[in-house]
This record gives structure tokens, C-alpha cells and sequence, in this order.
């Protein structure tokens, strides 16, 4: 008798044995992380947290980082690697046209614009032509704006008598020369 309840409950223990490995889920497949990843002609770095990687991208500061994390629901501590395709293009799709999303204009970085009079937000190399024009307009108009940035000059009305002085340091090189004038003649006096 005593062997066969042995042999029953070896039997017990493994049938037991069987559930728990039927129940034991698999392990969830970890993401995909990519060390480097490209959003709107950038390349970001992958391992860094969502909100401190989208300031990578020239247009884009903490604060407008952060309102982009909200609006599109991305989790801003997440990193930025373990975002799928689709996370992706929604992102772009926020960056590209913030105000379509809900943002404020007083958020964007070019409000009424002079050209066509709309908020956009420019980022990238967009932001950079549009820089290096208005600057050009400037100057093809002869503001005094335009004057001060076409002569290399202080735009905003800094003080020039102490800064801003390109060119050689005069003072030094003058008492250079005049120090290596009084070697020169003392050693003069010493071979006479």
C-alpha cells in the first residue's frame, strides 16, 4: 500500500510540474532599442530620455520638448530608442506642425511671420535659412540693424569700448616690443 500512494503522489507532482510550466508566460520580448535614431533630419541619440533628446534638434528647447511629450501622451523619461515606427511618425508629425496639435502660438518660434503672416514653428536647417534672410533683408535695406551686422558690429546696442575688439591685443605686443627693445640693448652695451 505504501508504495503505491509514492508512486501516486510522484504522479500528483507531476502532473504539477506540467501545469506550472503550461502556465508560466513567456518572457516579454524586450524592445527593440536603437543607439541612434533620426527625427526630422537629425540624428538623436537613442539611450537618452525622450524630452533631453528631442532638444538635440536645432528649434527645439526644454520647454517646447516637454509640451510635445504632452500633447503627443509619450512618457517624457522613456528613451527615445524604444520608440516604434508608428510613435515615431506621430512625433515628426508634432514637430513639424505644433499648432495643428493644440499648442499655443505664444509657444512657437515664429510668430506672424512677415511673409505670409501664420505662426509656424521652424526647426533644422529651415530655421536657418529663414535666419540668414531676414539678416539679409536687413541689410539689402540699409537698417541700422543690417549696417551693425554687415560691419561684424554689436546689434543690440552692447557697449564696443571693451568688447567686441577683434584683431591683435595691441597693449601686449607693445610692451613685447619694448622689452625685447631694452634686451637688445643692453646686450648691445655688454659686447661693446
Amino acid at each position: 500500500m505504501g508504495s503505491t500512494k509514492v508512486r501516486v503522489k510522484d504522479e500528483e507532482r507531476e502532473k504539477l510540474k506540467e501545469k506550472k510550466a503550461e502556465k508560466k508566460p513567456e518572457a516579454p520580448k524586450k524592445k527593440e532599442m536603437r543607439a541612434i535614431v533620426r527625427v526630422v533630419g537629425t540624428d538623436l541619440d537613442g539611450d537618452r530620455p525622450l524630452r533631453t533628446a528631442l532638444t538635440g534638434i536645432k528649434g527645439i528647447g526644454h520647454t517646447m520638448s516637454k509640451a510635445i511629450c504632452e500633447i503627443g501622451g509619450f512618457d517624457p523619461r522613456s528613451s527615445l530608442g524604444s520608440l516604434n515606427e508608428t510613435e515615431l511618425a506621430k512625433l515628426e508629425d508634432i514637430i513639424k506642425d505644433p499648432k495643428k496639435f493644440g499648442l499655443p502660438s505664444w509657444s512657437l518660434n515664429r510668430r506672424k511671420e512677415p511673409d505670409s503672416g501664420a505662426d509656424l514653428h521652424l526647426t533644422g536647417d529651415d530655421l536657418d535659412v529663414a535666419r540668414k534672410f531676414d539678416i539679409q533683408k536687413f541689410v539689402d535695406l540699409k537698417t541700422y540693424r543690417g549696417m551693425r551686422h554687415m560691419l561684424g558690429q554689436p546689434v543690440r546696442g552692447q557697449r564696443t569700448r571693451s568688447s567686441f575688439r577683434g584683431g591683435r591685443i595691441v597693449g601686449v605686443v607693445k610692451k613685447s616690443i619694448k622689452i625685447a627693445m631694452e634686451k637688445a640693448k643692453t646686450e648691445e652695451k655688454k659686447k661693446e
